[in-house]
């Protein structure tokens, strides 16, 4: 057999690559509607996967951090902390006013704590509700309160001298002193009220049962920190009367209960705890300057004298205020039907 190939048979080899090369194109054009479709088919697909991934990814972020936020407020009792400074800005600054700390509920979502509240007053004999409290903490900064409020005569929202209640001796009286014993007077002898007792001199808290009628309760007293005869702080910032329960509150969940120390210790050791924590205190509380070292400081060399009480009675029996040279002024609060008993 010839070692050389055939001139015709090489022509034939290239005539078959050449066709071959060609059914091979046009067997796999694709139109341009079928690479659409493909592009559009991969890009949904791509779509898909990046958002099943995303979600797979948030499913797992949203309990990873609630349960560190669990871990930030339970870490050396935080949340117990705020829940106290809290219910404990209110007992102090808010006079007459008093809640169920075992009541207090906490929800606890991403970076934040939600606490919802009742807070009560004592009219007569009776406790009954004076409203709510919706506190919201972004970790650990509260947002101003959302308050409602049940009372007919409720303090104001935003204080001002004009509106102050319990008044220092050394401080201007605002209000008609003669329209509200007129106010008094008129009310029926069945009813009971709440009183804002201003009083003509500064008084040691024990003194101040001894010179009120027999027959009626005092609540909660104004103390005398230094700031109360100018109304506002060094700035110019209204401030507000803060004080402390009169009576031994018998609730378990009380810091005025009564066990272990004195209501004027007790106020005392809250305020150092507020003074701590004044940030926080100051957005639960009406006033929104507190002050809170510069009246200790005044607390510790002068001791606890009180400028006002609110008092709650028998109307009968508050009307003889009128008569005492100790009461400078009076303000009447709520008033309810009968209940003394």
């Amino acid at each position: 057999m010839s070692d050389k190939m055939n001139p015709n048979d090489d022509e034939l080899y290239q005539n078959f690559i050449k066709n071959t090369k060609q059914e091979y194109k046009t067997s796999h054009i694709l139109t341009e509607e079928a690479q659409r479709t493909i592009v559009n088919v991969g890009k949904n697909h791509a779509r898909l996967t990046n958002i099943f991934i995303s979600l797979a990814v948030l499913l797992l972020i949203i309990p990873v951090m609630t349960l560190i936020t669990y871990f930030y407020y339970a870490i050396g009792g935080r949340a117990d902390k705020l829940i106290e400074v809290a219910s404990n800005t209110i007992y102090v600054t808010e006079p007459n006013i008093n809640l169920e700390k075992i009541k207090i509920e906490d929800d606890i979502g991403l970076f934040s704590m939600h606490l919802l509240f009742d807070v009560n007053k004592r009219i007569g004999k009776e406790d009954y509700k004076a409203g709510d409290y919706d506190i919201y903490f972004t970790l650990d900064q509260p947002n101003f309160p959302k308050k409602t409020t049940l009372l007919e005569r409720p303090l104001p929202e935003i204080p001002s001298v004009e509106t102050e209640r319990l008044l220092h001796p050394d401080a201007n009286i605002p209000f008609d002193t003669g329209g509200e014993w007129s106010i008094l007077k008129g009310l029926p002898d069945g009813t009971v009220a709440e009183l804002y007792v201003s009083l003509s001199t500064l008084h040691k808290p024990d003194e101040i049962k001894l010179i009120l009628p027999k027959e009626t309760e005092v609540r909660w007293l104004a103390v005398d920190t230094g700031l109360e005869a100018k109304q506002v702080d060094k700035e110019g910032v209204p401030i507000t009367a803060i004080g402390y329960p009169a009576q031994i509150d018998s609730t378990i969940w009380s810091p005025f209960n009564g066990r272990e120390q004195t209501n004027e210790e007790v106020f005392m050791d809250i305020l150092t705890q507020l003074s701590k924590n004044e940030e926080v205190a100051t957005k639960v509380a009406r006033a929104k300057s507190l002050e809170l070292k510069e009246r200790m400081a005044y607390l510790k060399k002068n001791g606890i004298q009180v400028y006002g009480a609110v008092v709650t009675g028998p109307t009968s029996e508050l009307r003889k205020l009128e008569q005492m040279k100790e009461v400078r002024a009076v303000k009447v609060g709520e008033v309810k039907l009968w209940n003394w008993k």
